[in-house]
């Protein structure tokens, strides 16, 4: 049972309210006049349907306004609004029906059109509901929040598509009716609500733009074309939603840095996606896609994306370039217009540190690449690709160097340089591709062996190659030092001494044999051979030999007969043959001479010790010819008078191998085994050892007179083999 002070309380409450609404006019006046109030007001409010004419009335809105005046004084306006709002939800059902209708009608057409016409009529429901402007902003703000919560309640799925299709309709090319579009989404709040689906179509323009006018044009740059087409076609469709309010283009300017500045940036992702995924063709068509490594260097100045490139660089040499199938020749072109490219896309030379050391290790590991290097130095390389720029200076090879601190140049290592990463400066090709290997000596070992190749196939033709190879180790004394190639020199004083001694052998008594004269200390390994020249050819060796004894008395002609190349003349009995052959070839037709038939055992014997094989292919040559035929297994007869399925005689050039010299690598090699027990040995009890220590220990060996280059060399051979493992300079056996 309430107590006495409880319902003094309550009747003063009531008292309080009745007051209020009958704002103290005379009996309940004010009440009733109240209720009439909110009843117009309330149906007023009220959320129609607009689809039902019917439910449209006409309103006296000078009494409307006189209504809410009241229930404002009344202070019941709060009430009021709850009541309006609680309203809009309840009738929300029927703006969800125009809603479903539209988008049913849009997933049937696809056209872009409905979802546009969808909008207006969301606008349409908004305005129809919404109240009078002088309710005051506050019941306007509320309004327009509760309806658009709603909306975005009750959007389903397909709208966000289908949303996303209209905006990027007015893209391409922008509509005339876009700034009406965009005040129907500010008006429903879909600008705020879906601004990344919005960007996104943007970004996706973009991305479909670069792709299709930038891949695979790599000759002149992008993005300078790219930010003037940006500026033509995004910027203005842009305005509407992001510059909205401007009133000039400075406004305008200000109101679109931020957002402009994003979407420059998704541009240069972009075009540095493309370009990476690019990479290594780009690299291929060096210099003719110098263009797309300019955008390259600006893109990644403003996109951090260099250890993607690196990675993709990285996976693409694996695949199609390091592997058994590609020639060395290739993979060291490659490698130089890698150089040349990184270096222009990132001048530190981070970028070209992290992807060529995998290529460098596998060069390393071919058995070929100091022969291939040396090779095109010198101009020897059968493919016509040039490593080194015709226009480049010859400079001396680059060594590295130690930091020096006080240089007023100095720079810090970049931020992405691993611990590894030397800071020299940028190097020429030739350094970059010597420093492959620890040592220079392999690579003047290679050279004299490849010198001595060319020189000994020189003949009396073409005997002004000797000065182009003078030229060529003039050009390379500038890069390896005059020390280097002090061996190359005398090579080249043998070759001219060796034609003055002809010479003078000539003139005293005429001979058809001109033999190459080398000094035996001086040139490479050359293979020996047990071959014995027969008949005439023995004749005209000893003749020689004894006018070179009266000319030079205290040197004597070691001749080595498997080297040369004989033309001979064969006279038979119904034809002349004339061919160019190699000695071992001319040694058995002169057998031939004694009698008609041979047996290959025979013939073998008649010329010293040979292989069979190589014996073989010398008969052949002269089966070939028609001079010989196979009656037999191994018999071998004279053919005097030519039979019908040989063929007709004609003077056949025949290919004539190269002088064979014994490789750079295996020479050193030959010369270190000696001591590689020393080596075992110590490597065996004091573990990892550095290269100065294991070279100071090897002089208290008997004989030992290697440099610390030639032990690298060497060291470098063994590691190849499996023996030892070198890291960071430290060297251990590879157990």
């Amino acid at each position: 049972m309430a107590t006495a002070a409880l319902r003094s309380q309550v009747a003063a409450k009531w008292q309080e309210g009745f007051n209020r609404l009958n704002r103290s006019e005379p009996g309940i006046t004010g009440l009733l006049s109240f209720s009439q109030a909110w009843n117009i007001a309330t149906e007023y409010l009220h959320p129609r349907d607009i689809s039902d004419p019917t439910t449209a009335k006409q309103h006296d809105l000078a009494a409307v306004k006189t209504a809410f005046d009241l229930i404002n004084r009344s202070r019941r306006l709060p009430v009021m609004l709850e009541t309006f709002l609680d309203n809009i939800c309840n009738q929300y059902y029927l703006i969800v029906k125009d809603i479903e209708l539209y988008l049913a009608e849009y997933e049937a057409s696809s056209d872009t059109n409905v979802v546009l016409r969808l909008v207006y009529r969301l606008v349409e429901w908004y305005r129809a509901w919404a109240p009078i402007e002088e309710l005051g902003p506050t019941i306007r703000a509320a309004y327009t929040l509760t309806f658009q919560t709603q909306l975005f309640s009750i959007l389903p799925p397909p709208f966000v598509s289908a949303f996303k299709a209209l905006c990027a309709s007015t893209l391409v090319p922008v509509a005339q009716s876009t700034p009406q579009m965009w005040e129907a989404f500010e008006v429903l709040g879909l600008t705020d609500r879906y601004e990344g689906i919005i960007a996104s179509v943007g970004y996706e323009r973009i991305e479909e733009y670069v792709r299709e006018t930038c891949a695979g044009k790599w000759e002149k740059p992008c993005l300078e074309s790219l930010r003037t087409w940006m500026s033509v076609q995004i910027v203005p469709w842009m305005l509407p939603m992001y510059a909205k309010g401007a009133v000039n283009t400075e406004d305008a300017r200000g109101m679109l840095q931020n957002v402009g500045s994003r979407f420059d940036f998704h541009m240069n992702k972009t075009l540095c996606d493309l370009r990476t995924s690019e990479i290594f063709d780009i690299i291929i068509d060096f210099p003719d896609s110098n263009g797309a490594l300019q955008d390259l260097k600006e893109c990644l100045q403003r996109v951090d994306q260099r250890a993607s490139l690196v990675q993709a660089l990285r996976k693409a040499n694996r695949k199609r370039l390091l592997h058994p199938g590609a020639d060395t020749r290739l993979i060291l072109s490659q490698y130089v217009a890698t150089i040349k490219c990184l270096r222009i896309v990132d001048p530190p030379g981070v970028l070209l540190f992290k992807v060529a050391d995998p290529i460098r290790r596998y060069l390393r590991e071919r058995p070929d690449t100091i022969r291939s290097i040396v090779a095109n130095l010198v101009g020897d390389d059968d493919s016509g690709d040039s490593l080194v720029d015709e226009n480049e200076p010859v400079q001396p090879l680059q060594q590295s160097e130690i930091e020096d601190y006080n240089d007023p140049h100095w720079d810090p290592e970049p931020i992405d340089a691993g611990p590894d990463f030397r800071t020299n400066k940028p190097s020429d090709v030739i350094s970059t591709l010597v420093s492959i290997y620890d040592s220079k000596d392999l690579f003047v070992k290679e050279l004299q062996v490849l010198l001595a190749q060319r020189l000994l196939a020189i003949t009396d033709d073409n005997f002004d190659k000797v000065e182009k190879e003078r030229r060529n180790i003039e050009i390379l004394k500038i890069r390896f030092g005059e020390a280097a190639l002090q061996v190359c020199e005398v090579m080249l004083k043998d070759m001219t001494d060796s034609k003055r001694i002809d010479g003078h052998v000539q003139s005293q008594k005429p001979s058809i044999i001109h033999p190459t004269i080398i000094s035996r200390h001086f040139w490479p390994s050359l293979e020996s051979s047990d071959i014995i020249m027969p008949g005439q050819f023995q004749a005209l060796q000893t003749e020689y030999a004894k006018g070179f004894s009266t000319f030079k008395p205290d040197k004597k002609l070691r001749w080595l007969p498997h080297l040369g190349t004989v033309h001979l003349e064969l006279q038979l009995e119904d034809r002349t043959v004339e061919a160019d052959v190699p000695p071992l070839e001319a040694a058995f037709i002169e057998l031939f001479s004694n009698k008609n038939t041979w047996m290959m055992d025979e013939l073998i014997q008649g010329v010293g010790a040979v292989d069979r094989t190589a014996a073989l292919k010398a008969l052949i040559t002269w089966i070939d010819l028609g001079v010989l035929k196979e009656d037999e297994e191994n018999t071998f007869r004279l053919l005097e008078v030519a039979e019908e399925a040989a063929p007709p005689p004609r003077i056949a050039p025949t290919v004539v191998d190269a002088p064979t010299v014994t490789a750079a690598q295996q020479q050193q090699a030959d010369q270190m085994r000696l001591y590689w027990k020393f080596i075992e040995g110590m490597l065996t009890n004091l573990g990892s050892l550095p290269l100065d220590r294991i070279q100071t220990m090897l002089r208290f060996a008997p004989g030992y007179d290697q440099t610390i280059d030639q032990l690298a060399g060497f060291m470098e051979a063994a590691r190849r083999e499996g023996l030892v493992v070198g890291r960071d300079g430290m060297w251990k056996l590879n157990k």
